[in-house]
């Protein structure tokens, strides 16, 4: 077993925290390590998908859960959307940072609350287009990234315009050009975004709260069996303190 070579205290809690018969990868070097296919999307600074390598905070945390169970990780980069449908076909055996929403768990098992809650913010470029409070938003096209889910009330709510594109780059960019109004994103994708693009955009008083966000595996995925895997080296690198150095890692970078 690959635990042995942790620090004692550690192996102890972590053996406490794992039932009999849960660990995944139990046999010998001659058994094949279990190859798991990721889908992402590029959501910087979650997930940093360039030439010469991929990155981001969701892909760090997860290599270094992937890394304790002895697993192979592959990517398949598609837009949000389309990695959805790539679950769908047994194509895909992972997702990075989803909300849980009532018709994805038709999809996928919201294994674990990896990744921390961030709050949804409303960017702008001219005045008359700041949000101070929800019934602000109607009226103005509202950039949204393709197959993303914000909150409830805005999720639902047919008479808001709504004008979707794959990356929060594009949305950026269509703002600029007077194509949408606002742009809704992520706090620190939306800062990276605006950051990148060197765009004088501001930020809306008016904000959501958001919720964490997860480590999802589609329920026609080999993997799903070792949910509680994921659970226990998620726990293991919580108590190492790797979760929060890295998490501090990317809001140290892109928070203001």
């Amino acid at each position: 077993m690959r635990w042995i070579a942790f620090k004692g205290g550690v192996a102890g809690i972590l053996m406490l925290l794992w039932a009999p018969g849960v660990l995944s990868q139990q046999g010998t070097e001659t058994v094949e390590p279990l190859t798991v296919t990721v889908g992402v999307d590029h959501s910087p600074p979650y997930r940093i998908l360039e030439p010469s390598q991929k990155t981001g905070l969701y892909l760090e945390l997860f290599e270094e859960i992937a890394d304790r169970l002895g697993w192979r990780v592959q990517y398949r980069e598609a837009p949000f959307r389309r990695i959805l449908l790539l679950m769908r076909r047994g194509e895909v055996d992972v997702m990075l940072g989803p909300l849980e929403t009532a018709e994805r768990t038709e999809l996928m098992e919201f294994v674990a609350p990896a990744f921390p809650p961030e709050r949804r913010l409303f960017f702008y470029l001219n005045a008359e287009n700041r949000i101070e409070r929800y019934a602000d938003l109607y009226g103005r096209a509202i950039g949204i990234l393709e197959g993303a889910s914000y909150f409830s009330r805005f999720d639902t709510d047919d008479k808001l315009l709504k004008e979707p594109a794959p990356r929060y780059e594009n949305l950026m960019l269509m703002m600029q050009k007077g194509r949408v109004d606002v742009v809704i994103a992520p706090e620190l994708v939306g800062l990276y975004a605006v950051e990148k693009l060197g765009l004088d955009v501001k930020v809306s008083p008016f904000f959501v709260p958001g919720e964490r966000s997860y480590i999802a595996v589609a329920k026609n995925s080999p993997v799903l069996k070792y949910a509680d895997d994921i659970r226990a080296a998620l726990k293991l690198i919580e108590l190492e303190g790797i979760h929060e150095d890295l998490v501090l890692k990317y809001m140290d970078r892109f928070a203001e």
